[in-house]
């Protein structure tokens, strides 16, 4: 639960830490390790001193250049991860759409996938067979909808995704530039619905390279780079810092 009843979510401090190179080491690395004097696993923060205060019903968005900590940053959001350093507490039901495909399996169909997804985020199959029809409906995969999950493409399965997450009533809706596989009617379907359930009192956390899309739909935007927070507020003043912080292509023939 949050520390505070009004914030959705809260992160106090949060550095997330990982181990860089191999997992396990070959023999020949190990030796080499020895002979040259290295003796601990090499490792770098992705997010480093992380404060942050998400109030419920509130459309945030995330930038920043890749590698800057973003899908590190909704992973620990989620529960994926945890922390290195600090704590992050969340109030209400979570769902996520972080990955293209995740927590589908190739042999299922996709009217199983839809049952299955709602069991792993804790929702009542009676509740979700109501929905079902409203879910295949807005992934306008009627045609295909029992058929495996392997014969599906990349935006049938960004679709069915999305449609599950925003028709299973959760309080936190987390999504990380997966609607970019879509084609852009579809885009523009799915921003429409996020824009509705922040209408409806949800909050959202949507991570994007699209700046006019943050720019138009999020009422605050945060920048990541390197594992730090730049910047924190309206998504206007924001988006322009950022943007003058990126060199453009006659800067970088000139170099």
């Amino acid at each position: 639960m949050g520390a505070n009843a009004q914030n959705a979510i809260s992160l106090q401090g949060v550095g997330k830490q990982f181990a860089m190179g191999q997992a396990k080491p070959s023999l020949k690395t190990l030796a080499l390790n020895l002979v040259r004097g290295q003796w601990a696993t090499r490792r770098f923060w992705a997010l480093q001193d992380i404060s942050l205060e998400v109030p419920q019903g509130q459309f945030l968005g995330v930038i920043g250049p890749n590698g800057s900590g973003k899908s590190t940053l909704l992973s620990l959001i989620a529960g994926i991860l945890r922390p290195t350093v600090g704590q992050v507490h969340t109030q209400g039901r979570i769902c996520t759409l972080l990955e293209l495909g995740a927590g589908f399996h190739p042999d299922l169909t996709g009217r199983d996938s839809i049952f299955l997804n709602a069991a792993i985020l804790g929702i009542p199959q009676r509740r979700i067979a109501a929905a079902i029809e409203a879910i295949i409906g807005f992934a306008e995969l009627e045609q295909f909808i029992d058929e495996p999950i392997r014969a599906y493409s990349s935006g049938m399965k960004m679709r069915l995704g999305f449609a599950i997450a925003v028709n299973v009533e959760a309080d936190i809706l987390l999504v990380d530039e997966v609607l970019a596989v879509g084609d852009e009617q579809f885009q523009h379907k799915c921003y429409q619905k996020a824009a509705e359930l922040h209408t409806q009192g949800r909050t959202l956390v949507l991570v994007s390279h699209d700046l006019p899309v943050i720019e138009k739909f999020c009422q605050r935007a945060v920048w990541l780079d390197r594992g730090e927070l730049r910047a924190d507020g309206d998504p206007g003043p924001v988006l322009r810092e950022y943007e003058a912080s990126v060199p453009h292509a006659d800067e970088l023939g000139a170099k």
